[in-house]
């Protein structure tokens, strides 16, 4: 069942890597024949920069629009980010100093998914105008994405596992040295529902991550007066035209 599991996370990462990296091709190298900042822009490509830092890290535009939807939204992203940076300690050895240093903070991490999960799938829910312009695939990432949330943290407080194994299991992924898979439901649905994860990421809204790098609204310096915009591909025209 190692082998079974290995070989299902193997063909994921393929898929997800070839299907995101497609996606970006396409991306960088779609026209932009308009030069169409959100205002108020920065003028200087430094501006972009710390605007797309802003974007990122803060969720800026979306502060000024909902502030609960940015508590929400901020709450599963970092956690997110978190809970990645903490599971590294399964693919490093000897483990990194500072990921050492974060992993207690990694079932905080899930619990602010799961708040920010489910704040974002009751506003789905209640908000009339949001639930409106919603499709069922939006409230199904939601659920699966609280499914995955969830199913790490019952190993955390209920079902626990052999974390030395499932150490070896991660570090013979990365040499294609397969090893065993330790024993639990919890663990293979998470294994099972993170997969999936991947495999849908580079057909799903998901892509909103490396897309929003690709947004001429955000990416584009505001000085249309000071140079013209020359139309073409964004890997053309430096991402900003002139």
């Amino acid at each position: 069942m190692g082998v079974v599991a290995s070989l299902v996370i193997y063909l994921a990462v393929a898929v997800f890597l070839i299907g995101v990296g497609r996606k970006v091709y396409r991306y960088a190298s779609t026209p932009a024949p308009l030069k169409i900042p959100t205002t108020p822009a920065p003028v200087t490509r430094t501006g972009v920069v710390f605007r797309m830092a802003r974007e990122v890290v803060f969720f800026e535009s979306l502060f000024k629009a909902s502030l609960w939807t940015w508590v929400f939204g901020w709450l599963f992203h970092a956690g997110l980010f978190l809970t990645l940076l903490t599971h590294l300690r399964y693919f490093t050895q000897p483990v990194w100093g500072w990921v050492a240093w974060l992993a207690p903070l990694g079932p905080y991490a899930g619990m602010a998914m799961v708040i920010g999960l489910a704040g974002l799938l009751v506003r789905r829910l209640c908000v009339d105008r949001v639930r409106y312009i919603s499709a069922p695939s939006d409230y199904l990432m939601l659920v699966f994405l609280l499914l995955i949330a969830g199913s790490g943290l019952t190993m955390r407080f209920y079902f626990h596992i052999d974390i030395v194994a499932l150490k070896q299991f991660a570090l013979g992924l990365l040499s294609f040295d397969l090893q065993s898979l330790p024993g639990g439901f919890a663990l293979w649905l998470h294994l099972f529902l993170v997969s999936v994860l991947l495999i849908i990421f580079p057909f799903s809204k998901l892509l909103h991550a490396p897309g929003l790098f690709f947004s001429p609204s955000r990416y584009q310096v505001d000085n249309p007066r000071e140079k013209r915009h020359a139309g073409g591909s964004r890997r053309q025209s430096g991402g900003s035209g002139g």
